[in-house]
């Protein structure tokens, strides 16, 4: 590729000496030729380097700057609106790589900003539900995965008389840190994410059961300590933890989610602020009304 530029580069030196040439030996033809030739090279120029505009701007001067000189040994009148005309078209078409760069700056970092809203949450900073959903695919899917995954599935207790009695930004503050204190106890390979209102996930990498379950219960405690609403307020809340484990649990995201929501109904008809693995029995129970076609009740409120 080096090379491929380098040559790109030789070529032009000879072909705007060729014009500076041209011009002072008076052959009006082949100048002219030659002129209009170095001109529709500024805007292959523009178009394909604008992304580095001070190399284009250097790159459009030694395309057309050996032309001025040129313009001047040649000692026509005419000429002299060359001299004049070739510095403002240069600094033109200057400005033009400055201006198109610029632009696809700002279409750069739109993009970037639409793709981290597709894939996470506002408020919290972690990612949406998309992102442990595809995570988990993911990992499932690779020939010969031997990787224990544990599906830690939350649900605060609590939430929602906080979120009554101080109000919404109150809540939204809670939410915020309780974000904080989920992301201080992950490990690397951890990817944390809410999946609406005041439900969070975490699919944390290379656990087992026993280690799941005490990840779980750090994350009650942690969860549990008061949290600073401001204006001189604090709040204590709870929450209930669901685990399910992967491949025991299920070889799909949508079974190991469906398993680790079952799991927390359980921790909160128990009486909330705990941990509880996903059963047999309430596996055996959801496959039952899979295969039927049966879609799975929505999870009943349970007094935290």
């Amino acid at each position: 590729m080096r090379r491929f530029v380098g040559l790109v580069l030789i070529i032009r030196v000879f072909h705007a000496y060729g014009a500076l040439i041209s011009l002072a030996t008076g052959d009006w033809v082949t100048a002219t030729l030659a002129c209009v030739s170095a001109g529709a090279m500024v805007g292959g120029i523009c178009f394909r380097n604008f992304s580095a505009p001070r190399l284009c701007g250097a790159m459009i001067l030694q395309s057309l700057g050996p032309t001025i000189p040129g313009a001047l040994i040649a000692g026509q009148l005419l000429m002299l609106v060359r001299f004049f005309q070739i510095p403002m078209y240069l600094a033109a078409m200057t400005m033009a790589c400055f201006k198109l760069n610029r632009m696809l700056i700002a279409t750069m970092r739109a993009e970037r900003e639409n793709d981290r809203r597709a894939r996470h949450d506002e408020l919290t900073g972690l990612a949406n539900r998309a992102g442990p959903v595809g995570a988990l695919d993911e990992r499932l899917s690779l020939p010969g995965r031997n990787e224990t995954l544990a599906l830690l599935y939350l649900d605060l207790d609590g939430f929602k008389s906080v979120n009554d009695t101080h109000g919404h930004a109150a809540g939204d503050r809670l939410l915020e840190s309780v974000a904080e204190r989920m992301r201080g106890l992950l490990r690397d390979g951890d990817l944390p994410a809410r999946l609406g209102g005041d439900e969070f996930v975490v699919l944390a990498a290379d656990r087992t059961a026993e280690e799941a379950a005490e990840f779980g219960r750090r994350l009650i405690e942690a969860i549990g300590a008061p949290h600073d609403l401001g204006w001189g307020t604090s709040a204590r809340i709870g929450v209930s933890i669901g685990i399910a484990m992967a491949p025991e649990h299920g070889r799909r995201s949508g079974d190991l989610l469906r398993a680790a929501d079952a799991a927390v109904y359980q921790a909160k008809f128990d009486g909330g602020s705990r941990c509880h693995a996903a059963s047999g029995d309430e596996l055996a129970r959801l496959r039952r009304l899979a295969s039927r076609g049966v879609a799975e009740p929505a999870r009943r409120t349970v007094a935290a």
